[in-house]
């Protein structure tokens, strides 16, 4: 199936390591020109290397910290510029950290806010003005199954990236009439740096293991196993596809059987 990605031009945040890189890699396969951002320069322009050495397509490495609200705009506009235009933005960021309600002050709620949605505002409306000038654009905002299904000792996620789905479908109905389509997807625990991270704090908190919290949380899907980040990226790029050019305001759990909900 062709899903019309060639030629087209992306940015990514968060591109560096796990979904966001498995994304970027597998749009840039689809002849797809990538803006990877990281925080880190070496980070995000070593990722965007390894994807133009396997893909032959164009990708560049852009560094800037989404969650300063002066960088969105700067890095929405070196990505437009460096790539020509822009069709399609991927909004993915670093959750925020994990412990129970009463561990945070308003300083750590505040800075969850920034980094988890207002980074994702602030590049929206950056965006907007490229993606007027795209016959296929295109925005997809990476949130969490915790959203429909909250995840013990993760209140700052679970609260914060709900107001991220919340955005994504507003925005949908706001600017669907421009061609302009959101959407968002809900993956479940995917085999990523930032999913050891927090199985290493449940372990340590548990007094187990992080083999024994990987097994534990395996057996929460029907497949009894995680899902490989490759996975996700095959829903992402189809959703930001003009393949998908009907699909608008969704909200797409891929987690592998972990929501046990039926809406």
């Amino acid at each position: 199936m062709d899903l019309g990605l060639k030629n087209k031009r992306a940015l990514v945040t968060g591109a560096s390591r796990g979904l966001g890189y498995a994304t970027a890699r597998l749009l840039a396969a689809e002849g797809c020109a990538v803006a990877i951002n990281s925080r880190n320069l070496e980070g995000a322009q070593g990722a965007a290397d390894r994807i133009a050495a396997e893909t032959g397509t164009r990708s560049i490495g852009l560094a800037a910290d989404v969650s300063d609200p002066s960088a969105p705009g700067r890095l929405v506009g070196s990505a437009a510029s460096a790539l020509g235009g822009l069709d399609i933005l991927i909004l993915n960021a670093g959750g925020p950290p994990s412990g129970p309600f009463e561990s945070f002050d308003d300083a750590t709620w505040q800075e969850a806010v920034e980094i988890t949605l207002l980074s994702k505002v602030r590049l929206v409306r950056a965006a907007l003005p490229f993606l007027r000038h795209s016959e296929a654009a295109s925005v997809l905002a990476i949130t969490s199954y915790a959203v429909k299904q909250p995840i013990p000792n993760l209140v700052l996620s679970n609260s914060i990236r709900a107001a991220v789905t919340g955005l994504m479908k507003s925005l949908a109905l706001e600017l669907g009439a421009e061609g302009i389509r959101f959407n968002a997807i809900l993956p479940a625990w995917t085999e990523t740096e930032r999913f050891v991270e927090l199985l290493e704090a449940r372990a340590e908190r548990n007094g187990t293991s992080l083999e024994d919290e990987i097994a534990k949380q395996s057996a929460e899907s029907v497949f009894g196993r995680m899902a490989h980040p490759e996975e996700f990226a095959n829903a992402a790029v189809f959703l930001v596809s003009p393949a998908a050019s009907y699909i608008t305001g969704v909200m797409l759990t891929v987690d592998g059987g972990m929501y046990k909900g039926t809406f």
